[in-house]
């Protein structure tokens, strides 16, 4: 038995290991596949739609201008020059965007250009004004305003304004569309320009009301700081303090009385020194050189060259004549003479050093007592100066604020009297000439896209919402069974004078090289490779439910099984409707419940097709039967297929549908192998998950599953990856 995708065991129940509801991208295809026709439809009606919308939609024509947003217009008046002053902040621009698109603006326009008269804005509003007119009649709301109007004309021209900012730059592009290529220039112009000077006005507005307030705020600090400085000279006034040039008076006094008491001891102590001195050289020889040089006394060295100038005369005539010669001694006397009058100098001059000292010293104590003075005066004015430099500072605060808010307001007059403007207009809107609305080219792209994802969405949706099964790959996914083929719808009229049922049970004998009779052909090889391995004589054909086929698949295979020679015998099991019978022999008197009494004589029963040889064991059952699963599954029928085994290689039975009723259920203990038909594109999954599961004991029974009645054109829709020469080995009816 070929199983596909499980290996069955006995006891164990049957599995379904592949969901096939679940999209995948090779389902995705055939899904597309098998249903183009639905997604050309809905594509060409979407195409269809599109081009009448084009046609009959009213053209709209765009105009566009730019403004470029620039800060640094601004700033010609300020005296400011940091590099970052140059920067714009992006979020202004986007504001930018928003004032342009504002109702004040557009409101303006509206009024400027008398559009509430504008045929175009007012009547496409003219249902709602119908309706408002019928309202106000009938007494339930007050007539419109001409307030209300202008608002629904603002808002019709907001709706065709488009204002956006290009990329990451200043420049915002003000876009707008009308009927009239000319109105679509002239209104987007204007609004620009209505932003240009409400650009203005609202800086001339802002400027004014600043200047407002700088100017009585520059009052207010005026004043106080007037009060300040008066409070601080009152304040030094009380204390008397006086400020020079230089600080405080006092602070100065301090610092020039420690300045000269400074350099008085540093006179005094020179003053000591020099007296010191001509203390220390007083008893020493006077006339020596080292006296007279550290005297440095002109009076005393002209004696002193005198004396050295006798001295040497003394010496000379004292070695002439001897020191006791009168000229000697005359000389000598007169050295004597010089030393005492270099001697009086020096005392004179010790007793002006003495002088100077004592004035020095008496000049260092003084100005010490003027200091020690100065600083208990200048120790217990602290507090005071503590208070008066809160007072100066307070003072200085109120000046600076007040000169920053003079200049600012100097600054807020001029840009007063000499408004600049952040932005202006680099391009203005000129007459379009073509329609930017409706764009045939985007419409029937968009409409392609649209009809596109309309169209393989609703094939999708009707594949996975279906839930049936179509190809041989749902089928072993779904059911773990092998997909035996699929058959194709097909019709026939009927032949000499049979019925059309008759004809369709016949129809692989009249058309033995079609695609119906080859699956059927590869349905009888899965039997037969069956046989390989085990007996393999009874053949049921069963499905889920009624109306899927099965009778007609099982009376051509019984027909192609005994056209190759083989004993074949056909028995009709289906004792509800004998639906076989009547196809095959209508006429018949006795059939399968008459062989059932006689099991070794149930030949006596059977008919044979004169054109394939075919037995066939026909039902006849006058009224339905409450125990046909009980009849099926007797021992007699037991006997009855031992005996039939004996004279025929294929013995097919048609058996009820499994739901329904349980004539399947009950005679697959005496069944080899199981033929399974699903109705293609028409038997839900869960029908045939509910059929398996009833067949579960039988379950390695059963050959392989057949697709029967597909639509011949899908189908060649869903194989045409096997190529146009596919089928060249077929021939149809005609």
């Amino acid at each position: 038995m070929y199983q596909p995708r499980s290996n069955f065991e006995p006891g164990q129940p049957l599995t379904f290991p592949f969901n096939t509801a679940v999209l995948t991208f090779e389902r995705a295809v055939d899904i597309i596949r098998r249903q183009w026709p639905l997604i050309a439809t809905v594509v060409g009606c979407c195409l269809a739609l599109v081009v009448a919308y084009s046609l009959t939609a009213t053209p709209y024509y765009t105009a566009s201008t730019s403004i470029l947003v620039d800060t640094r217009q601004a700033q010609i008046l300020s005296k400011s020059t940091d590099a970052n002053s140059t920067l714009i902040d992006p979020g202004f621009v986007e504001s930018q965007v928003e004032i342009l698109s504002s109702d004040d603006i557009i409101r303006s326009v509206v009024e400027s250009m008398k559009l509430t008269s504008d045929p175009e804005y007012v009547e496409g509003n003219l249902l709602s004004h119908m309706i408002g007119a019928v309202v106000s009649a009938l007494g339930l709301a007050e007539p419109e305003s001409q307030d209300f109007v202008k608002r629904a004309v603002v808002a019709a021209i907001k709706k065709n304004l488009k204002v956006e900012r290009v990329g990451v730059t200043y420049v915002l592009t003000l876009s707008f569309k009308s009927t009239e290529p000319d109105k679509a220039a002239r209104i987007a112009n204007a609004l620009a320009d209505q932003y240009m000077v409400g650009v203005l006005e609202a800086k001339y507005q802002s400027t004014k009301r600043a200047s407002e307030w700088l100017q009585r705020r520059s009052g207010e600090l005026q004043q106080q700081a007037m009060d300040a400085d008066r409070a601080v000279q009152t304040f030094k006034s009380e204390n008397n303090i006086v400020g020079t040039s230089k600080g405080l008076m006092s602070e100065q006094q301090l610092s020039d009385v420690n300045t000269q008491l400074i350099q008085a001891r540093a006179a005094t102590a020179e003053a000591k020194a020099r007296l010191d001195r001509i203390n220390a050289i007083t008893d020493q020889d006077l006339a020596q050189p080292t006296v007279t040089d550290a005297l440095n006394n002109t009076v005393i060295t002209r004696l002193r060259a005198q004396y050295l100038d006798l001295a040497a005369q003394y010496a000379d005539w004292s070695s002439k004549y001897g020191k006791d010669h009168q000229a000697s001694v005359n000389l000598a006397s007169r050295m004597q003479e010089l030393k005492r009058a270099i001697k009086d100098e020096v005392k004179r001059i010790a007793d002006a050093y003495k002088s100077d000292y004592e004035i020095a010293r008496s000049r260092e104590n003084s100005l010490d007592g003027d200091l020690n003075k100065l600083v208990s005066e200048s120790s217990s004015a602290s507090q005071a100066q503590v208070k008066l430099r809160n007072l100066e500072s307070a003072a200085d605060t109120y000046r600076t604020l007040y000169n920053n808010f003079l200049q600012q307001l100097q600054e807020a007059t001029q840009n007063q009297s000499f408004p600049i403007s952040e932005a202006r207009i680099i391009s203005t809107a000129q007459k379009p000439d073509k329609k930017s609305w409706p764009r045939i080219g985007l419409l029937l792209l968009g409409g392609l896209v649209g009809g596109l994802c309309f169209g393989v969405g609703g094939a999708v949706a009707k594949e996975l919402l279906t839930e049936v099964l179509r190809t041989p790959l749902e089928v072993e996914g779904e059911t773990a069974l092998q997909c035996l083929g699929t058959l194709p719808e097909v019709h026939s009229d009927g032949l000499d004078g049979v019925s059309s049922d008759a004809a369709l049970a016949r129809y692989a004998l009249e058309h033995p090289f079609s695609r119906y009779a080859e699956t059927l052909r590869n349905v009888k090889t899965a039997v037969d490779l069956a046989r390989l391995s085990r007996e393999t004589n009874v053949i049921a054909i069963v499905s889920s439910l009624p109306k899927e086929g099965k009778t007609t698949v099982a009376a051509n295979l019984a027909h192609l099984a005994s056209l190759t020679g083989h004993r074949t015998l056909l028995i009709d099991g289906d004792l509800h409707t004998q639906a076989l019978t009547r196809k095959l022999a209508p006429g018949a008197r006795t059939g399968l419940v008459e062989a059932l009494s006689e099991p070794d004589q149930f030949e006596r029963h059977v008919q044979v097709d004169r054109h394939s040889k075919l037995n066939f064991l026909p039902s006849v059952v006058q009224t339905r039967l409450v125990n046909s699963a009980d009849l099926l599954a007797s021992p007699a029928m037991a006997d009855f297929l031992r005996s039939a085994r004996k004279q025929y290689d294929y013995i097919f039975m048609d058996l009820a549908p499994v739901l329904p009723v349980t004539d399947a259920r009950a005679a697959g203990h005496l069944i080899d192998a199981i033929v399974y038909v699903v109705e293609w594109g028409k038997t839900r999954r869960a029908a045939v998950h509910e059929s398996l599961t009833d067949l579960d004991v039988f379950k390695n029974k059963i050959v392989g599953v057949v697709l029967n009645r597909a639509n011949p054109k899908t189908l060649k829709r869903i194989e045409s990856y096997k190529g146009r020469h596919y089928s060249d080995y077929y021939i149809e009816q005609r």
